[in-house]
């Protein structure tokens, strides 16, 4: 069976290989942790970044760097920098043919690969950064750097990992660069998605959706919602039908290999939904990746309300939701 080895670009390369990559059907990115994926140094810098307090799309960037040259070092330039990662799984498929003779054969062999890019790489003038050390040597300095203004924020999909790091790195010539680097859990903005920056915003941060035939769903509680919180939805819906009915909730990802998927169901009738069902969905898993859009991913969460109708095609409403 052909299965090739996923990779990623520095700083991000520390689970290179058949990590990455399994046969057709399984999902490798659900094994991987996200710090994992950092290799924390390389070339001839030793050290660490200490990252203080949490990181938010749009606050400041807090911590300190520590290095030391195991040997000397020369390099063209050296910078602290902010650098985005977006790791997705694909489905590859390659045709070859085997035998010969009346024995030939075409054979199919399938597999998936997980291959990241860097979408993101700021660069920061401050704090200045020495390009050369001896053997030794040994530079520290405290930091205060925008997080990303817009984000993305970190976020596992399953299928799709968007991962930040923060890394000093000396640009060496005819050499191997060095670098020190540590993973920066860049959270969500709750105030981002208020204010309606990208697809997040708009009618999920609404009490109540009237959709356009008069029904109207309402989710209850601060907006956005808060991963680990209680959902309760409220639905009126004059014209629903007679039948069995439920409430559902969906995440929906544009990921190459992921599917949507219904996270909480609760059962109720069309009867009770053109009176007025107020429905509990339970509670939000704590780890639920936030809604986002950015790094050509998005993440959305929707409520759909469904009517079982025999022989015909099931009568279904929605709104969206945004939860961090």
């Amino acid at each position: 069976m052909t299965i090739r080895p996923g990779s990623c670009p520095a700083p991000f390369d520390a689970r290179n290989g058949f990590a990455l990559a399994g046969p057709d059907g399984s999902h490798p990115l659900h094994a991987i942790r996200i710090p994992d994926l950092v290799t924390r140094g390389s070339g001839a810098v030793a050290g660490a970044i200490r990252i203080d307090g949490q990181v938010v799309v749009g606050e400041a960037l807090r911590g300190h760097l520590s290095v030391r040259a195991d040997r000397d070092l020369r390099a063209r330039g050296a910078v602290l920098r902010l650098v985005g990662l977006r790791l997705v799984e694909r489905r590859m498929s390659e045709t070859h043919e085997e035998g010969a003779g009346k024995s030939r054969h075409t054979v199919t062999e399938s597999w998936v690969e997980a291959n990241g890019s860097l979408f993101e790489t700021l660069p920061f003038t401050e704090p200045v950064v020495p390009t050369r050390l001896a053997a030794g040597e040994g530079f520290e300095a405290d930091f205060v750097l925008p997080a990303p203004r817009l984000g993305p924020p970190v976020a596992h999909l399953g299928e799709a990992i968007v991962a930040w790091a923060l890394e000093a790195r000396w640009d060496v010539a005819l050499g191997e660069d060095s670098w020190i680097a540590a993973p920066v859990e860049v959270l969500q903005n709750p105030d981002l998605i208020r204010a309606g920056v990208g697809h997040q915003g708009g009618l999920s941060m609404l009490d109540v959706v009237t959709l356009p035939d008069g029904a109207t769903i309402g989710v209850v509680g601060d907006k956005p919602l808060t991963a680990g919180a209680a959902l309760t939805v409220e639905v009126v819906w004059p014209a629903a039908s007679n039948g069995n009915a439920r409430i559902e909730l969906h995440r929906r990802t544009n990921a190459p290999n992921a599917d949507e998927r219904v996270l909480a169901s609760a059962a109720t009738s069309g009867a009770a939904l053109r009176a007025g069902a107020t429905v509990g969905l339970g509670t939000l898993s704590p780890s639920l990746p936030p809604s986002f859009d950015g790094a050509g991913l998005e993440n959305t969460y929707i409520v759909r309300v469904l009517i079982d109708r025999r022989f015909r095609t099931d009568q279904a409403i929605e709104r969206p939701i945004a939860i961090v």
